[in-house]
């Protein structure tokens, strides 16, 4: 199903965000780069990796998602930002996964290094989040593994690179759509990032200007400009 920006976001799902989704050995090392700050912080997030219960979060409503296409943005009171290369799972109402999309949830290193009770400033904000190109229907109970693979071009080549796939979540889309429905309703569904296992070196940045391109087979790629500010 191929959507618009204007169709994604009058879908009116919400966006919700899984993170720690992957194995603890993929994303540990990034995620204490981007938390390199406060060690405080660090603690916090490790123990995330061996807990039941996964860290579940709002990043953004229906009318502030961007498209393929569109421009995402960075803060302005914000150093440190990266892409985060995601899939996203789309639940309908009754808590069903019937899909799956990209998603780049832009995030703010600085301000969530700064303190983990800042990650509503670091992640949710105009311009924050980016899905598409299309939604990739599906009524298989069984979820097929996809590769994610991100490229962020600067005047014309390629700065920064990775790849990876979501045979290493150490969580089932499955797992991860139950803990969102728990005590919970979305009356029109959610599209569920599902967390990223790829985040760019410690001193690296987005800027303006930059081009973000997160490939997925069989759903298509995702491409945004980025702009300061939103």
């Amino acid at each position: 199903m191929q959507l618009s920006e204007e169709e994604f976001r009058r879908l009116g799902y919400q966006a919700v965000d899984m993170a720690a989704s992957y194995l603890a050995e993929l994303p540990r090392r990034p995620v204490f780069q981007r938390m390199e700050e406060s060690e405080r912080s660090a603690t916090i997030y490790e123990q995330v990796y061996d807990a039941a219960r996964p860290e579940l979060f709002f990043k953004s409503a229906a009318w502030k998602v961007i498209g393929d296409g569109g421009q995402i943005a960075v803060r302005d009171d914000s150093q440190i930002d990266v892409p985060e290369p995601e899939l996203a799972a789309v639940v309908n109402a009754h808590g069903e996964i019937v899909g799956y999309t990209v998603c780049d949830d832009v995030s703010s290193r600085t301000i969530e290094g700064e303190n983990p009770l800042y990650l509503p400033q670091a992640k949710i904000y105009r311009e924050s989040c980016a899905l598409g190109p299309v939604v990739w229907l599906t009524d298989e109970e069984t979820a097929p593994v996809f590769d994610i693979a991100i490229a962020i071009q600067r005047r014309g080549s390629t700065t920064w690179e990775g790849k990876i796939s979501t045979s290493s979540m150490r969580r089932s889309f499955a797992d991860l759509a139950d803990w969102l429905g728990r005590d919970n309703v979305f009356p029109s569904g959610a599209y569920l990032l599902t967390g990223t296992g790829l985040v760019p070196e410690p001193g690296f940045s987005l800027a303006a200007g930059d081009r973000v391109v997160i490939t997925v087979p069989r759903i298509g790629t995702l491409s945004n400009v980025v702009v300061q500010g939103g």
